[in-house]
């Protein structure tokens, strides 16, 4: 491993020059080791189940013989298409044990989205959430699934809790599970059936796997927009819980963070649950987030970190039940998957310092491709506009785009990134991967980020805006061509332009030009056909929040189209725009549930 160059900003980190010794060995047997010195702290609480660190261990190995009684290998891939639930986290480890591959997929992904995630990596088994089950029946014919092993969001809550959730879900349930078992009852395994498969597979399980070993997929939109799956190695993601724990610099066992992030982000996976399994600290698990009751989460739980995007912060603002509200218990609080204005930032800071919080939001920056966060503001100093400084062992550059040429301190070019966290590449992409990951004539393998940025002399970054055309959506990055291809699969559609317009609340959102092939046809009928087709076709939170109908869309001089000129066309008509900030559908969440409960037992007594 090479060492990092030491650069002026290590003084923010106590002074010292860090360099972090790297395990070549599996995810699992960091947790294991680290875990051995904290057996009985609390690894994960999900509603008020907790289970200790010794508890855990046991769990992920009543799992690995399970998945090992079904055959699965080394290397094999098993797709996991589930929120934050202990079913998630549980499988995902004991995968990783047996040197197998996580696949991990958003619940909310179309059809076919989840189709081609599934064929793509060949998984012939997959872990799933009950209220996604019928999108994999849907389309299971066309793959290689032998089995789907089904998890309930209630299955690991506490009794009372589990029972009150299933039956406010129950036409949900119906719907989506009782339908799905009607028709592929063959190859549906309840997790608990799954579980008791383990106690048949007596033989040692073969845990002695290595750093540059594969451990989980996740997509990212690459340089093209087209979804790719990011290879992250076992190197990258015990490497990134390492230096997410030495960034962070205050983090201290049993402290409690808030997994609001997902289990198929990066973010979610590689901060709030392996880092927190790796420092032994505890992981709330929440499935499923709502902004209404952020302050429910805050004032039940009182975790010590909280990790989230912009939005979720500027939900915490706007949340009436804060006030005279006080959260000494917290000492991290991180913002990343999307820039943070200067004005939110010094409203967020207030805001925790009227609270009783002894702290700043510190923003990070990162991207899929080298694990999630690379980059962080140090805990007690900020520089304007800047979001911090990189990770030990992680190397910035600022390049002129798309070449090796580094331009001098505080001036614009694109980022480039060196480090252990780096991916292994895109799944079955070499060309994605040879544009993205380049060696220079220094020796080293750099990501090419796509993004635009510059450093200071002090080797503070300074993130400008993204190269790439992409759209960030409370966190989400949206790729327009894909969603562009998926219009275009329309039977009506000529062709389309998707472009990102500015919300007050999820920053921006998509919105879809669409040309027809009969222009008769512009009318309410169509458009809730094409409407209908995205909904099918893709994930929830990337479906267009705006349809227009034109006869044709702009082009530039070599004949493509010009959408710089729709996104000045939207940005001279935003003035006049409305938006409806509330959410279509106030979702059935635990803490819902579980208020609800309470009350009822409270009236009866």
């Amino acid at each position: 491993m090479k060492k990092s160059i030491k650069t002026p900003w290590y003084e923010y980190y106590d002074g010292v020059q860090k360099h972090l010794e790297y395990p070549d060995f599996s995810l699992y047997k960091l947790i294991e080791y680290t875990s051995s010195k904290h057996l009985t702290n609390y690894s994960y609480d999900y509603y008020g189940t907790k289970k200790t660190y010794h508890e855990f261990l046991k769990q992920i190995d009543e799992a690995a013989r399970a998945f090992k009684a079904l055959g699965i290998k080394h290397k094999d891939i098993i797709s996991i298409c589930m929120p934050n639930t202990p079913e998630a986290i549980i499988a995902f480890y004991a995968i990783n044990k047996i040197g197998a591959i996580s696949n991990l997929i958003h619940p909310l992904s179309g059809e076919n989205e989840i189709k081609n995630f599934i064929r793509r990596t060949n998984s012939k088994y997959v872990v799933c959430i009950d209220v996604a089950c019928d999108k994999i029946i849907n389309v299971i014919d066309k793959t290689k699934v032998k089995k789907i092993i089904v998890v309930s969001a209630a299955d690991s809550m506490p009794a009372y809790l589990s029972v009150a959730y299933k039956a406010m879900n129950i036409y949900k349930m119906t719907k989506n599970v009782l339908n799905a078992y009607a028709f592929k009852k063959d190859i549906m395994l309840r997790w608990g059936d799954f579980i008791k498969l383990g106690k048949s597979y007596t033989k040692e399980i073969e845990d002695d796997f290595k750093g540059k070993d594969i451990a989980a997929i996740l997509y990212s939109g690459g340089t093209s927009g087209e979804p790719k799956g990011v290879e992250l190695t076992n190197l990258n993601l015990n490497a990134l819980a390492m230096q997410s724990f030495e960034a962070c610099a205050n983090l201290k066992e049993k402290d409690k963070v808030l997994a609001i992030m997902p289990i198929f982000h990066g973010f979610g996976l590689g901060v709030c649950i392996h880092t927190v399994q790796y420092f032994g600290g505890t992981s709330i698990l929440v499935p499923q987030f709502s902004a209404k009751t952020f302050d429910k989460l805050l004032k039940r739980y009182e975790p010590n970190v909280i990790v989230g995007v912009p939005t979720l912060y500027e939900a915490l603002l706007k949340n009436k039940s804060m006030v005279n509200y006080r959260m000494p218990y917290l000492k991290c609080a991180i913002s990343g998957g999307d820039s943070l204005s200067i004005e939110l930032k010094k409203k967020i800071d207030d805001f925790f310092k009227d609270h009783g919080a002894d702290i700043q939001v510190r923003e990070g920056y990162g991207l899929t491709e080298c694990g999630s966060a690379s980059c962080l503001t140090p805990e007690k100093y900020y520089r304007v506009g800047s979001i911090g400084v990189p990770y030990p062992d992680t190397l910035y550059k600022i390049v002129e785009p798309n070449t090796e040429r580094e331009v001098p301190y505080g001036e614009e070019g694109e980022i480039v990134i060196n480090g252990p966290t780096v991916m292994s590449g895109y799944y079955k992409s070499k060309k994605e991967t040879k544009e993205a990951l380049r060696k220079h004539k220094d020796g080293l393998v750099w990501l090419h980020t796509g993004d635009q940025g510059l450093m200071d002399k002090d080797g503070f970054i300074y993130f400008k805006q993204r190269i790439k055309r992409m759209i960030v959506s409370s966190g989400y990055c949206l790729y327009p061509g894909y969603i562009e291809n998926v219009i275009d699969g329309h039977d009506d559609v000529l062709m389309s332009c998707v472009i990102g317009i500015d919300h007050p609340y999820k920053v921006q959102v998509a919105k879809a030009f669409v040309v027809l092939n009969d222009p008769a046809k512009a009318n309410e009928e169509t458009l809730d056909s094409i409407r209908k087709h995205c909904e099918k076709n893709l994930a929830r939170y990337s479906w267009p929040y705006e349809y227009e109908f034109r006869d044709e869309l702009p082009k530039t001089l070599v004949g493509k189209i010009a959408y710089n000129v729709l996104i000045h066309e939207e940005e001279a008509e935003k003035s006049h725009r409305k938006f409806n900030t509330e959410e279509d559908k106030t979702p059935i969440t635990v803490e819902v549930v579980q208020d609800e409960f309470i009350d009822k037992m409270k009236k009866e007594e």
